[in-house]
C-alpha cells in the first residue's frame, strides 16, 4: 500500500517530528538518507522505513511507501532523499566511564555534530547535554554527526546529577577559560586519565555557576592575533590533547 495523501494522519504525525516538542512526546525521531538509515540500522534503533514508492527496501523492518510529495513534506532537507527511517530515541540516561564531556549551552547544530564526532574519535566515554543545549535529535545535528551519535553514550541530566557523578567517582572537572587557566599541554598523563571537560555556549562560554565549581580551567595557547576559536574546533583540540 502506498500513502498518497498529504492529509493522511500518519503523514501528519511524521511531519510533526520536525519539532522537538513532538519528538519528546513520542520518543521518536526521523533520520534522512541512506547513510543515516544505515547507521541507525547498525544501532538497532529503527522502528519503520519510509520509502519512495517503487523503490526496493534492503532492510528488515516494516516499510511505509509514500509519494515524492510526501517525502518532501516530511523531509527537512532542500531535496528530500528517497529513504528515511522512523527511529526510537535512546532511553539510557546514565553517565558512565572516566572521560566525560559536558556541553553547557551549545546552540549551533553543526557545532554539536562536530563535537560528537570528535568525542568518538578521541575516546570520550560519555557526553552530557545540559538542558540549555540544542536537541540531540534536531535534524541538522543528526546530519552533522554523520550517524556517529549512535556509537557513543550521550545523556541529558541536570547539573547537580552531573556534579554528583564527578564527585562520587573522583573525576577532576576542567572548565574552559583563560582566566586563571593552564595550558592544556601542561597536564600530566595522570591528570588525563580521568577527566570531565566542560565546554560552554558559543557566545557566553561556560556558565559562571558551573565555572565556579570546576577544579581547574584549561586554555589553548595560540597566536594573540586570534581572540577565540569556534567551540567545535576548540573542543576537538582539547579532547585530542586530553587523550594522552
Amino acid at each position: 500500500m502506498v500513502i498518497t495523501s498529504l492529509e493522511n494522519e500518519k503523514v501528519k504525525g511524521l511531519v510533526k517530528l520536525q519539532k522537538k516538542k513532538y519528538r519528546d512526546l513520542t520518543n521518536t525521531y526521523i533520520v534522512e538518507g541512506e547513510h543515516l538509515v544505515m547507521e541507525a540500522d547498525k544501532a538497532n534503533v529503527i522502528l519503520e522505513i519510509i520509502l519512495l514508492e517503487g523503490d526496493e527496501c534492503n532492510y528488515n523492518y516494516p516499510v511505509c511507501y509514500v509519494t515524492s510529495d510526501i517525502l518532501s513534506k516530511i523531509s527537512t532537507m532542500d531535496t528530500a532523499p528517497k529513504i528515511m527511517a522512523l527511529c526510537k530515541k535512546n532511553s539510557n540516561n546514565n553517565i558512565k566511564g572516566n572521560k566525560i564531556l559536558v556541553l553547557d549551552g551549545i546552540q549551533d547544530p553543526g557545532n554539536l555534530g562536530t563535537i560528537i564526532r570528535s568525542s568518538l574519535a578521541f575516546d570520550v566515554d560519555t557526553i552530557v547535554l545540559l538542558e540549555n543545549t540544542v536537541d540531540l535529535y534536531n535534524p541538522k545535528v543528526l546530519r552533522a554527526t554523520q550517524g556517529m551519535y549512535n556509537h557513543i553514550n550521550i545523556v541529558s541530566v541536570s547539573k547537580e546529577d552531573m556534579f554528583s557523578y564527578m564527585k562520587n567517582n573522583n573525576i577532576t572537572i576542567y572548565g574552559t577559560s583563560v582566566v586563571d587557566g593552564v595550558d592544556v599541554r601542561s597536564l600530566s598523563s595522570t591528570e588525563k586519565e580521568k577527566y570531565c571537560l566542560v565546554m560552554g555556549n558559543e557566545g557566553q562560554g561556560v556558565s559562571s555557576d558551573i565555572l565556579d565549581r570546576c577544579d581547574k580551567n584549561l586554555y589553548i595557547n595560540m597566536n594573540s592575533m586570534v581572540e577565540s576559536l569556534n567551540v567545535g574546533i576548540a573542543c576537538s583540540i582539547l579532547l585530542y590533547e586530553l587523550r594522552g
